[in-house]
């Protein structure tokens, strides 16, 4: 009866370990030099491995660092069929260093957390993905922490706090898809809210689009409160997104979306940047055209 209790409880130790999942996977290095001789390089094997680059992000107080954003036509072709908020998954990222260290966004990770209860039916186009980023940049160990894969379907931090589909999600409602395309384009390209456009993935007959922006803001810029949790490592984590279904702007809660991102950072680090979901939200609102009093009137 002994023998049996530790072989059970070890077998369960076991499939722990196997189901756990983490966010990032290191790449092969390449030559270092400047990050942007290192991004380049990276986007070359990108572009051989038949992936397609839409941006590249060096965020301000991060130097030495970046993110090469690229797509996947198959998995382009996955995320429309399932629509809605699996457009958070239009974008594979690679966080760059200029020592040529590299790594990438683990496709059975962040596909549990946009698919989610569909990711069955799409595991094997998850899995073809996978194996041709381990072809094109390279399989070393996985990085960033982990999440069992059932934590990942429905994810949040922790009791009360946002997940996916969260109603904070919503940012606005337009009258159709293309007068919420053209405000968020037009206002990314006037820096509003010191913004930038890093890439847009717009997919017109599924009314979906994504856009990765750029947060320039001084003291709580992307830079800025990566380093205040310690999580430079987990490059790839950013760029933050703004997303549209149909004619709907929203933009994933931080508390969703950054501890998605770094779910190895502890309470008390994420407390040093507590006040960064109110931020995006702001921030965010007003790339969607929404007045800073009615960005507070909502959160309150």
């Amino acid at each position: 009866m002994l023998l049996r209790w530790i072989s059970g409880c070890t077998l369960f130790i076991w499939s722990a370990v196997v189901w756990a999942i983490s966010p990032y996977i290191q790449g092969e290095s390449v030559a270092g030099g400047s990050v942007q001789a290192v991004a380049s390089a990276v986007e070359g094997k990108l572009k051989n491995g038949g992936f397609k680059v839409v941006g590249k992000y060096f965020p301000k107080g991060l130097n030495g660092m970046g993110i090469v954003v690229a797509t996947d036509d198959a998995m382009l072709d996955e995320v429309g069929t399932v629509g809605g908020h699996a457009i958070l998954g239009a974008t594979i990222r690679v966080g760059v260093k200029a020592d040529g260290s590299v790594g990438y966004t683990n496709p059975d990770y962040w596909y549990r957390a946009y698919f989610r209860r569909g990711f069955d039916k799409r595991e094997g186009a998850v899995k073809a993905l996978q194996a041709r980023l381990e072809r094109t940049l390279g399989a070393g160990k996985g990085m960033g922490g982990d999440e069992t894969a059932s934590t990942l379907t429905n994810y949040r931090y922790m009791i009360g706090m946002e997940r996916l589909d969260a109603s904070k999600s919503l940012l606005r409602e337009f009258d159709s898809f293309k007068d919420a395309l053209k405000t968020v384009r037009d206002n990314l390209a006037k820096g509003t809210g010191k913004t930038s456009k890093i890439y847009e993935v717009v997919m017109p007959d599924r009314k979906l689009a994504v856009f990765g922006v750029a947060m320039h803001e001084v003291s709580q810029g992307d830079g800025e409160w990566l380093k205040k949790i310690e999580m430079t490592q987990s490059l790839a984590g950013l760029p933050y997104e703004i997303y549209i279904v149909d004619k709907d702007v929203r933009a994933p809660h931080a508390r969703f979306r950054v501890a998605l991102a770094f779910p190895d950072v502890g309470m008390g680090q994420f407390m040093r940047i507590s006040a960064l979901p109110n931020q995006v939200i702001e921030t965010l609102g007003s790339v969607a055209g929404v007045e800073k009093k009615e960005v507070e009137s909502a959160w309150q």
